[in-house]
């Protein structure tokens, strides 16, 4: 009897083992991952459902349910106050370069596995060795960018259309938009002032911040993704923002509304990258979804759909991307990868020193109290 029970005893432990082996299969896995705004290709107008797409692919792959919770943000500012707090937990971000050196610089970033990612090796050399993540470490290019000027060519002058000095014009009062982040926002007028965006003397701030004020009466808002319905509609009809973004206003514009775009000079180049924060509950998984992402068919999606520059060779070398995107796009997005890294090293925001980033937020502060 002893015998028989340790028998029986034995089956069931052997098979709840192998029930438990089966449950883990059939239970869905959650990857969270957080992202600008409009920075993916959604499914709408039938585009590519690139996390829909991603959850079907995986689960056909590895046999297993995956469900991804995709959450956004409107700045680096906004992203970097959630995370930070602990409040929340993600398992893929994708900052802009000086972010990632923020980050990076708090312990907020885990190293990657490459050998998880291995379509990394389809990133042009010219975005590598960065100085937000020098070694390579932490980091995948996502896109990259330059700012611009948008306008309304049924409000604005040609004539006025140039330089920063557009965005400080009274010719257009009420009818200019500025960035609702400190960082864009102070660029804007360090740039038309010839003064360092990275300079950590507070007397350059306080000039910035002097020229803000100047062009405050003028705004009629400070936005971030707000951009879209204001300058589509006509509502405003200057507004500064990311080279991409023109692309997608420019397919929404209304009825009497004809907008266009250049680049001042001298202006922020930029590198949009993903990466996993400390918080991260699942990092394998994680980077099977930024491997997944840098493969053609998602990479090419996203390109087309956030109209931003991609340092993906399977993107910018696409013959079928490069006739859809169309000649003013390219030319736009990709002023030449060569050129891009003498500029981005000449131009680009770097982490501020904690001291030098609480004096700045305290001037941004000020301005929008006042």
């Amino acid at each position: 009897m002893k015998k028989l029970t340790a028998l029986l005893l034995a089956a069931v432990l052997l098979c709840s083992v192998f029930l438990t082996g089966c449950g883990s299969k059939s239970k869905t896995l959650t990857l969270n991952v957080y992202n600008w705004g409009e920075y993916i290709s959604d499914g709408s107008d039938d585009s590519f459902d690139t996390v829909r797409e991603f959850e079907k692919w995986y689960e056909a792959e590895y046999g297993q349910k995956i469900h991804v919770n995709y959450d956004t943000y409107a700045s680096n500012e906004d992203m970097f106050a959630k995370l930070s707090s602990g409040a929340v937990s993600f398992d893929v971000v994708i900052p802009s370069d000086y972010m990632i050196a923020r980050m990076r610089e708090n312990d907020m970033l885990l190293p990657l596995n490459f050998d998880n990612i291995p379509n990394y090796r389809y990133i042009d050399e010219s975005f590598r060795g960065l100085y937000y993540d020098p070694e390579n470490v932490y980091t995948v290019p996502y896109t990259y960018g330059v700012v611009g000027v948008i306008y309304n060519a049924e409000v604005v002058d040609e004539a006025d259309a140039q330089g920063w000095d557009l965005l400080w014009n009274e010719k257009y009062r009420g009818d200019i938009l500025q960035f609702n982040n400190s960082r864009d926002a102070f660029a804007t007028a360090q740039y038309k002032l010839g003064l360092d965006v990275n300079d950590t003397a507070h007397a350059s701030w306080e000039s910035a911040l002097a020229e803000l004020k100047k062009q405050a009466p003028l705004v009629k808002s400070y936005v971030m993704d707000e951009i879209y319905n204001m300058m589509e509609s006509g509502e405003a009809a200057i507004g500064a923002y990311y080279a991409g973004d023109y692309f997608t206003m420019l397919d929404a514009q209304a009825d009497g509304v004809e907008l266009k775009f250049y680049y001042p000079d001298p202006t922020n180049y930029f590198v949009d990258a993903m990466c996993i924060p400390s918080c991260c509950q699942n990092q394998e998984l994680a980077e099977i979804f930024i491997n997944y992402m840098l493969s053609e068919e998602p990479a090419i999606a996203n390109a087309e759909y956030i109209y931003y520059a991609s340092p993906n060779a399977l993107v910018y070398e696409n013959e079928d991307y490069i006739d859809e995107m169309g000649e003013e796009a390219m030319e736009i997005l990709y002023p030449g990868i060569d050129d891009f890294g003498a500029l981005y090293n000449q131009y680009a925001y770097r982490s501020l020193d904690e001291q030098t980033l609480d004096y700045v937020n305290s001037l941004w502060e000020s301005l929008k109290i006042n």
